[in-house]
């Protein structure tokens, strides 16, 4: 009867997989990033698929452990009671139950799997992509003094605790070690937990009304690209002086110093792109901004080391913005076609920018099904799911509020588990705990795919995420998934450590351990610190952080305010620009397209052969290859498209600094997809790579 586990494993490693797929690209990324990634998510999604099944299987048990005992009075109390009297039709085996032995070892190997990672693995992993040194034993020593400087604020609190459970005596083995470990990480964990929390249970029953409303959707977007915009070209400006600093090491560095090969595989971390604009500025300025008084002294390794790691991060960033802007351009292009459709007669969805449709989605979901739910059904829809997260956060924070209350029960969530297990409704027990933990876990991962903590990290969709985000994300559900789930424990009155003598505790609370030594963790900040999130949420509901930082300088959204209307004119603009800059693309492909064309008055098939050889060379010959004509393909690609140098339009270095940043054993010179066009260029492109993408374990990635 364990197919409800065998089942929660399959889930949890499919959303995993597709979750990375979404946000990761898999072919270009670090493959020890991919199995870290992968893992740290999926070991998460299944601690939340698991836990309503451990909460049957736990008041099975006490139905039974209850049985027991009225069996055992009423033999005590009569000596002429049977002596084999059945178990009552209440306690039955629960759907997916499972021998007791399973879930201590699954929750020891799930959990202190995800801890050995969130703590250990990944901080390393995310320090050795950040090192700027030039060789494996460099990078593992600057990841090693980073994390020992991170992680020595953390001894120190870990030594205080100790000293002071030793001064009261209590004795320390290797269990109440490792309990007191895992309680100091659920510790931290819940902490966050609550902020997060306090702000998405406001923050997305809010979202879902504000999206129901198409103009109030659209200002706030056209907001988003002002200020995305912003972000990108102080990214650009910021890598132009790294890069210019670069050059003047290149031109100093000579070709048969020691340090050329240092100075090769930070130039090769640089798109073609970008070093060309680089050296026209070089020349240009005549090397007079930053970097021009060292013009002729030679850089010590330290100093390279340094202006390597620069580069990673101002490359970074450049990525970041560029795969944000990307993705709010179609969200706001998306949304202007919502606001032209919303009154069509025809009630066909029509896209100013139309893409390439499979036939399945033309079958499925046609441009008139597409009108229907865009225009029509998509607001109430919103709405009504707006009433039921708003009613699912009110319950949250009434429960947290008052969970701590033993007589009377004042826990929602604790009365609704209490009643169904009067009666043994296990099925019950499992849909309710089941939908409780998906909405705790929509809420907080949510937010953290919402928010980007201090601009550095970041999920975007359409494989846009880089490696240190994806790690990043990976840490957080380690580290939030455990206490989320004890905190639900604890709402429903299943935590021992909190509740005792109400029902029987779980395997999962007897694995994750609990900070009893020390009286102020276990009996203060764990039951009344998750009281503090009425006032995250009321904070959150008056946008009280919004109106702080906008009065910081660091604009924010809100109605009513002078800054806010000129970023929406300011985005409006940009957008503008941008669909004028795809009109031109597209025409510029339609013309390639018709110049290519095969003349139909030719019957010959040889001779059509011939002219279509002929035009693709000469189309070859008189502008660069460039990779837009797929053969005859109708689809097109505004990614593509701006990769030629030929039509003047500036291609977007997101793609460019995905295939070339952080690859030092590969060296690649030109725009990549140009062999359709020229096959000559496909031969010389060949023999400018060296190898094939890094794959080793400490590679550089």
């Amino acid at each position: 009867m364990a197919y409800l586990l065998t089942f929660g494993i399959i889930a949890a490693l499919c959303l995993a997989s597709i979750s990375l797929y979404r946000y990761g690209n898999i072919p270009r990324q670090h493959i020890l990033v991919t199995l870290s990634v992968l893992t740290a998510w999926c070991f998460s999604f299944l601690i939340v698929f698991t836990i309503p099944l451990d909460v049957t299987s736990t008041l099975y048990r006490q139905c039974l452990a209850e049985h027991k005992l009225a069996l055992d009075a009423a033999g005590n109390a009569s000596t002429t009671a049977p002596a084999n009297i059945s178990p009552p039709p209440e306690c039955q085996e629960p759907w997916g139950m499972v021998p007791e032995s399973v879930f201590p070892n699954l929750w020891r190997i799930i959990y202190w799997s995800s801890q050995f990672l969130t703590w250990l693995i990944m901080p390393l992993m995310q320090s050795y992509l950040k090192a700027g040194d030039f060789t494996i034993k460099g990078k593992l020593k600057s990841a090693l003094i980073e994390n020992a400087i991170y992680y020595g604020s953390y001894l120190f609190i870990c030594g205080v605790l100790l000293i002071y459970i030793a001064v009261k005596g209590v004795p320390l083995d290797w269990q109440k070690l490792k309990a007191i470990a895992s309680s100091a990480s659920n510790t931290w964990g819940l902490f966050l937990l609550i902020l997060l929390l306090g702000y998405a249970l406001v923050e997305v029953p809010r979202s879902l009304w504000n999206n129901a409303k198409p103009g109030f959707t659209l200002q706030y977007a056209y907001f988003k690209a002002a200020k995305l915009s912003t972000d990108k070209a102080e990214a650009e400006e910021h890598v132009d002086d790294i890069l210019e600093s670069l050059q003047c090491i290149s031109r100093v560095v000579p070709n048969n110093h020691e340090l050329r090969p240092c100075v090769e595989t930070i130039m090769r971390k640089v798109p073609i792109e970008l070093q060309e604009r680089a050296s026209r500025n070089f020349s240009r300025t005549g090397g007079s901004g930053m970097g021009a008084t060292s013009s002729t002294i030679l850089p010590s390794e330290k100093a390279l080391v340094r202006i390597h790691k620069q580069v990673i991060k101002s490359l970074q960033t450049l990525q970041r913005t560029e795969a944000l802007w990307s993705v709010q351009v179609d969200t706001v292009l998306h949304l202007e076609d919502v606001a032209r459709n919303i009154h069509s007669a025809e009630r066909r969805f029509k896209s100013e920018f139309p893409r390439q449709r499979t036939h399945l989605e033309r079958i499925f979901y046609s441009a008139t099904l597409q009108w229907y739910w865009e225009c029509l059904l998509k607001a109430p829809f919103l709405k009504t799911l707006c009433v039921v997260t708003a009613t699912m956060s009110a319950m949250v924070v009434w429960s947290e509020v008052t969970f701590f209350s033993r007589d009377p029960v004042l826990s929602i969530f604790a009365n609704v588990i209490y009643l169904a297990k009067e009666s043994y409704d296990f099925f019950t027990i499992e849909v309710f705990s089941m939908m409780v933990l998906c909405y705790f876990f929509y809420c907080t991962y949510s937010t953290i795919l919402r928010i980007r903590f201090l601009n550095l990290y970041y999920l975007a969709p359409h494989h846009q995420t880089n490696e240190h985000s994806l790690i990043f994300s990976g840490m957080l559900l380690c580290r939030l998934t455990p206490p989320m789930c004890l905190n639900f424990l604890g709402l429903i009155h299943m935590d021992s450590h909190i509740i005792p003598e109400r029902m029987m505790e779980t395997y999962y609370t007897r694995i994750m351990g609990h900070m009893d030594v020390i009286g102020i963790i276990s009996n203060g900040f764990n039951i009344y610190f998750p009281m503090c999130m009425l006032a995250f949420c009321l904070s959150t509901w008056f946008s009280l952080g919004s109106r702080a930082l906008n009065a910081l300088g660091f604009q924010q959204f809100l109605q009513n305010e002078t800054i806010a209307t000129e970023l929406v004119q300011e985005g409006k603009d940009l957008i503008a620009r941008e669909k004028r800059r795809r009109q031109r693309a597209e025409e510029a492909m339609a013309r390639r397209r018709d110049f290519n064309r095969p003349d139909p008055t030719v019957a010959s098939n040889d001779y059509m052969n011939k002219y279509r050889t002929g035009a693709g060379a000469l189309a070859g010959s008189r502008t660069p290859a460039d990779g837009l004509l797929r053969d005859g393909d109708g689809s097109f690609d505004y990614a593509a498209v701006a990769s030629s140098s030929a039509l003047g339009v500036p291609r977007s270095l997101s793609e460019e600094i995905n295939d070339r940043f952080g690859v030092s054993t590969q060296m690649q010179v030109g725009f990549r997809g140009t062999s359709e066009l020229d096959p000559d260029y496909e031969a010389e492109n060949e023999r400018r790579i060296v190898g094939p993408p890094p794959r080793g374990l400490f590679d550089d990635v």
